[in-house]
């Protein structure tokens, strides 16, 4: 008879490397946002400054507000991907070397205990902070387009009732 633990305990460790060189991206792609969060906040705050959605409509004034939300949701959505994923690959990091680890802890493998548990705490962290980081800019991105996208229609009704 088969019996089915090894198999899916095998399958499961063929996951380990593919799910942290996954957290490993996500966590670059997190460091990559910031960096564009904070130089979109530092030009935010200069004089007269007009925000991405102007440059788009200038770029084609015939969008309408429905074209530019859905280029407003197309442009969150690796943020949002992030926010949501990076949490469950975290546990699946965490989750994948527990089971060796258990095993080593029954056999009084204090070392490979050790080992196989830093490796599951410091996935989850690494996702987690990702997954903090997109979702704070996520949060504070969505309000700013939000906002530009209401001044732009007000802007744009204004004109064509005068």
């Amino acid at each position: 008879m088969i019996q089915i633990e090894p198999i899916l305990n095998e399958l499961a460790r063929w996951f380990l490397l593919p799910v942290l060189a996954i957290i490993c991206l996500v966590f670059v792609y997190a460091l990559y946002a910031a960096g564009g969060f904070i130089t979109e906040l530092v030009l935010r705050r200069r004089p007269g400054h007009r925000g991405p959605l102007h440059a788009l409509l200038a770029r084609d004034p015939s969008l309408q507000p429905r074209d530019i939300e859905i280029h407003i949701s197309r442009e969150l959505e690796g943020l949002r991907l992030a926010t949501r994923t990076a949490p469950m690959l975290g546990l699946v990091a965490t989750m994948i070397p527990l089971g060796p680890a258990l095993a080593g802890a029954a056999t009084g493998q204090v070392a490979s205990v050790s080992s196989q548990v830093s490796t599951a705490f410091a996935a989850v962290i690494i996702a987690l902070v990702a997954a903090s980081t997109c979702y704070t800019i996520l949060i504070v991105r969505r309000r700013w387009r939000i906002a530009e996208l209401r001044r732009l229609e007000r802007e744009t009704f204004t004109r064509q009732e005068a």
